[in-house]
Order: structure tokens, then sequence, then C-alpha cells
């Protein structure tokens, strides 16, 4: 394989809009230009809001856009083992607890009056450990749903503690949010007070995107992601789980975002600014190109 992978990982559960066309442009160009592979990922894990004719769309605005791929699609419902084996592994190792908290008794909780701290993490407010510590039972596992954390102190310990985990960093090419460039390092007082024990599965859905896009990236030989800056605050998340399986890091491209007229992010339900949309509208490439901020 080429010594530069670069891959784009859309999901399935709606259109592509402008932002998602910038992200692929960045990706497929910068892979061309490194003359390395580009692939692509159905991020389909969840299979109650992923639609055929999405993935169908997808596939004809790449092609539309002038980008072509390396490899077979990955689909994520086609790895459901190889996130079950992961977490089976993590479990194994004492690092991960289920979770029986509904969403409306972790907000509780953390708008309780006894609750200190703010910080939050790209997940929100970090979670404030209700079921952290319970016995193992099986028997309620069978009969109610639940999520599966990483119990992040334990999994900073197993690493060798906070002095290591402090060296370990990832690259970053593009720029975080605060101007983060080159290497970043990890800071586990953020990672247990901000980030905390994140949700990696849940009984229905056998990975979160934490854990599918470590695994997903490690197994498609991935190089360098590039993907928005949204994404910059779950990457020292990534970099955690990577040391824990054993797999690579590759470098990171976080870029800006594209916005609408106020200054908001764009998001699938904004239909005026999906790629179909515009497309019926009598928009050419190069005038995508133009909206996102490309040129040749």
């Amino acid at each position: 394989m080429a010594s530069t992978v670069e891959r784009f990982a859309p999901s399935p559960t709606g259109f592509l809009h402008l932002g998602h066309a910038f992200s692929a442009l960045t990706a497929f160009e910068t892979a061309r230009a490194a003359k390395g592979s580009f692939l692509l990922r159905m991020e389909d894990l969840d299979t109650t809001r992923c639609r055929p004719e999405y993935e169908a769309a997808i596939l004809d605005d790449l092609a539309w856009l002038g980008i072509e791929w390396d490899a077979p699609v990955l689909r994520q419902s086609e790895r459901f083992d190889a996130y079950r084996a992961a977490l089976d592994d993590l479990m194994a190792r004492g690092l991960v607890y289920p979770c029986f908290c509904t969403r409306k008794q972790v907000n509780a909780a953390l708008s309780a009056p006894h609750h200190e701290g703010s910080a939050s993490g790209p997940d929100g407010p970090a979670y404030p450990g209700t079921c952290r510590g319970l016995p193992p039972d099986a028997q309620r596992m069978e009969r109610q749903p639940y999520a599966l954390r990483l119990d992040m102190g334990k999994a900073i310990a197993s690493l060798g503690g906070a002095g290591i985990v402090r060296k370990l960093s990832f690259k970053e090419l593009g720029k975080g949010p605060n101007g983060e460039r080159k290497k970043v390092l990890l800071d586990p007082t953020h990672l247990i007070g901000a980030c905390g024990d994140v949700v990696l599965g849940r009984k229905e859905t056998p990975a979160s995107y934490h854990l599918s896009v470590v695994l997903d990236d490690a197994a498609q030989q991935v190089t360098h992601v590039t993907r928005g800056q949204d994404l910059f605050a779950a990457t020292p998340i990534h970099r955690l789980l990577q040391a824990l399986f054993g797999r690579p890091t590759p470098h990171y491209r976080h870029h800006r975002l594209i916005v609408d007229e106020s200054g908001k992010r764009l998001a699938k339900r904004d239909d005026a600014r999906s790629l179909q949309t515009l497309r019926a509208e009598g928009a050419g490439v190069e005038d995508i190109r133009r909206l996102v901020g490309l040129s040749r």
C-alpha cells in the first residue's frame, strides 16, 4: 500500500452537504498530490437511520466531484465482530464497565447541587461515574439497556499512569480550534475531568464513534486523517485508545468548518446546501469548489 493513505468516512444517514464536499476533496487531492491512496468508508453503525438511498447518493455525489477510491468501500456494518472483540478485550482487562443510566438520569446527576466541575469534553460534560464500581450483574445486563463505558482512570493507569500518558502525542498537520499545531500532547487531567468515562458501545450497538474510528483507521492502514475542527477534541480519546489497543497513530489534519450565513455549522438536515439539491439547481463542480473556498 502507498505510504500516504487518506480516507473519507461519511455516514449514510442523509445527503452530503458542502462541508462533506470540502472534507472529501481536501483528503482526495492531498492523497493524489502525495501519490498516495484514497479510501472510502461508510460509517453505517446506526442501522435504524442509515438508508441504502443515502449511500447511493453519496457514491453518486463523490463520483460527480471527480473523486475515486482505490479499494472496495469498507462498511462498518460488516465489522461488528471486530468491535465486539475489542470490547471483550477491554472488558477482560477491567477497563470498561456497563452503565445502566438513562440520559435523563445522567443529566439529573450532572445538575445536582453536590456535583462539582463543569468541564466538558467532545461528548458534553463528563459522566459522573454513577455506575462505576458496581459489581458484575449479568442478569441485569440481560434485562436492561446499557452502555459500555471506558474507565478513564483505569485506562490511564494501565498505560503506566499520568506521567506516561503525558508523553503520548499526535501530529497535527492542520490547526485545532485554539490554534494547536504540530505535536499535540495528551493531558490526563483533561481526559479524566472533561472527557471522562466515554461510551465505547451499547447493548444494541457494537461500537461508538470513538471505538470504531480507531479500529477502522487501523484496519484500513490510514496514515492521514482529514476531518473538521469539530472533531479535534475527540482526538486525545482516539490517541489513548490507539495506545490501549497497540494500534498505530495516523497524522491528523483538522480543517476549518463550512458554515452558513449566520456562522452555524452545516448539518445534513440543511437540505438547501446538500449536493443533491445544488446539483438539481444547476450547480457544477467548479461552483461547489468556489462555495467551499477551494481553487485549482
